[in-house]
C-alpha cells in the first residue's frame, strides 16, 4: 500500500507519546522528515528537550515541538489537548507507544496495577481526550504500538481469551471486566488456579487490552484508520539492546501505518507490515 500522492499536500500534525528515546524518537524523526509537524511528548521535560535537540541537529527544527505528557496524569493530557487546539485546531496522527517497562517477571499487585494504569487506562484516556481534535482532520490516523507479548495466544485464562477475541461483542466495559478479574485473582493469590499468565502477566494483559480497544475504536470511528502494530524485536532499553532490528527498522512500520492512504485497513493487528491474528 503506497502513500497517496496527495496525502501530504496539506500540513499534517502528529503527536507521538513516550518519544524521548528509542522507537518513539525515531518515529518522530521519520515523520518530521516527511514534513509533518510532530509534537514529541515525554514525562521528563529535560529528556524531552534533549530529544528535540537531537532532531534539530538533523535539520528538523521547523517540524518538531516538545510538550510534556504523563498519561497517568489527567492534567497533562488536558494541557496537551488545549495546546494542540489553540495552536493547530486539529490533529491528524496519534502515535501511541504506551510503554510501561516490564520491571520484574513475577509481578506484585501494585506493580501490575501501575502497568495497567499506564499501558491501558492512561493511554486510553489520552486517546479519548484527543479524539475530538482528530475528528477535525480529513485523514485521521491512530497507531497503537503493541507487542507480540499481547497476542491472545499468550493469555492463559480461557474466559479472558473468549471475551477479548469476540470482536462483534467487544466493549470497553467487557475489557474492564477482564482486567478487574485479573487484578482480583492476583490479589487473592489465584493466578495459577485461574490460569493467568505467570510471566509478566500485567504487561501481557495491558497489551491485549489495548489491542482490543483498537478494534473497538476502529468500529466506532469508521472514517478513521486505527490499527495496532508490533514493530519487531528492536534494540532498545526495553530489550536491553538485545533486539535484532535497529530503531530505524522498528519505527518503519508504525510510520507506514500513520501514512496509510484513504481506504486503507482499520482495526487490524500488524506484525511489522504483515497482518497477524489478535
Amino acid at each position: 500500500m503506497a502513500e497517496a500522492s496527495n496525502f501530504l499536500a496539506t500540513q499534517r500534525i502528529a503527536v507521538v507519546t513516550g518519544a524521548n528515546k528509542g522507537i518513539g524518537l525515531e518515529i518522530c524523526r521519520q515523520l518530521a522528515s516527511k514534513g509533518i509537524v510532530v509534537i514529541l511528548t515525554a514525562r521528563d521535560e529535560k529528556k524531552g528537550a534533549e530529544a528535540i535537540d537531537i532532531l534539530k541537529e538533523c535539520g528538523l527544527s521547523n517540524y518538531v515541538i516538545f510538550h510534556k505528557l504523563d498519561v497517568t496524569d489527567p492534567s497533562t493530557i488536558a494541557q496537551l489537548k488545549d495546546f494542540i487546539k489553540a495552536r493547530f485546531g486539529k490533529l491528524d496522527i496519534l502515535q501511541d507507544l504506551f510503554i510501561e517497562k516490564l520491571k520484574v517477571a513475577t509481578q506484585t499487585y501494585d506493580v501490575a496495577e501501575e502497568c495497567l494504569k499506564t499501558n491501558y487506562y492512561g493511554a486510553k484516556q489520552m486517546i479519548q481526550e484527543l479524539l475530538p481534535l482528530l475528528q477535525f482532520s480529513d485523514s485521521p490516523r491512530i497507531v497503537n504500538v503493541s507487542s507480540l507479548a499481547g497476542k491472545l495466544e499468550h493469555v492463559r485464562n480461557e474466559w479472558a481469551v473468549g471475551v477479548l477475541s469476540d470482536a462483534e461483542n467487544l466493549t470497553e466495559d467487557r475489557v474492564d471486566e477482564v482486567l478487574n478479574a485479573f487484578l482480583q485473582d492476583l490479589k487473592d493469590g489465584l493466578m495459577e488456579t485461574e490460569k493467568w499468565s505467570l510471566i509478566f502477566p500485567a504487561y501481557t494483559l495491558s497489551k491485549a487490552a489495548m489491542n482490543a480497544y483498537t478494534r473497538i475504536l476502529a468500529k466506532k470511528y469508521p472514517s478513521f484508520l486505527i490499527n495496532c502494530v508490533c514493530p519487531g524485536y528492536v534494540k532498545t532499553d526495553m530489550t536491553i539492546n538485545g533486539g535484532k532490528l535497529s530503531v530505524e527498522e522498528g519505527a518503519e512500520s508504525p510510520v507506514w501505518l500513520a501514512l496509510l492512504p484513504e481506504g486503507g485497513p482499520s482495526g487490524i493487528y500488524f506484525n511489522r507490515k504483515e497482518v497477524t491474528p489478535f
